[in-house]
């Protein structure tokens, strides 16, 4: 997949989706709103400006105003196309690699599965268990709530040691969890990540 532009074309496409719906925004408001460095929304700006996707008016009180363009709407309706393509191909290509580890899991002989995440790819991978012979016994997740995730309990990492399953899959990419998860010395055999 084919990621290389992802990025530039997503700071320019949430630049035209908060011009739309504020026009006359401060740069300092715009780069708090991006999580980026407020002298690249300047440079991505000027990017806009020359490629003619928004026109720029000096207000009184020193303040600007964006004006989105015809061609700035169309580079806006090309850019969300371009992630919705992007992200149906991420649904699929983490699809298969789940199914790649449900496989492994089945042959490995292993039939409960605790997850360890309890975000957007935790759900992918509940979801995913249809046609395996693999049962979800619980999440671990930030919640720790009872019967919160799809019917099952969702526990803290504490309770980890408590739990009876035959393996535990990774169900998040975020690293603090993963190193969370080294912390407690879970068997690394009992431990499967998603198939890279």
């Amino acid at each position: 997949m084919n990621t290389k532009n992802i990025q530039p074309d997503k700071i320019s496409y949430k630049l035209l989706d908060e011009f739309s719906k504020e026009s006359s925004v401060s740069q300092r408001a715009l780069a708090d709103r991006l999580g980026i460095a407020l002298g690249l929304v300047n440079a991505y700006i000027k990017r806009l400006y020359k490629k003619g996707h928004i026109k720029i008016r000096t207000l009184p009180k020193n303040r600007i105003k964006y004006i989105i363009t015809p061609q700035g709407f169309a580079e806006k309706t090309r850019l969300t196309y371009r992630f919705m393509h992007y992200s149906i191909l991420y649904f699929k290509e983490i699809r298969k690699k789940i199914e790649r580890t449900y496989e492994a899991m089945a042959k490995s002989g292993i039939k409960t599965v605790l997850l360890f995440g309890d975000g957007e790819l935790a759900e992918l991978c509940y979801i995913s268990t249809r046609g395996f012979p693999l049962e979800i016994v619980g999440v671990v997740g930030k919640k720790n709530i009872r019967r919160g995730f799809f019917k099952h309990n969702v526990y803290s990492v504490q309770d980890i040691h408590n739990i009876e399953f035959d393996a535990i899959l990774v169900s998040t990419l975020e690293e603090k969890a993963i190193k969370t998860l080294t912390d407690i010395r879970v068997n690394p055999d009992k431990v499967f990540y998603l198939e890279q």
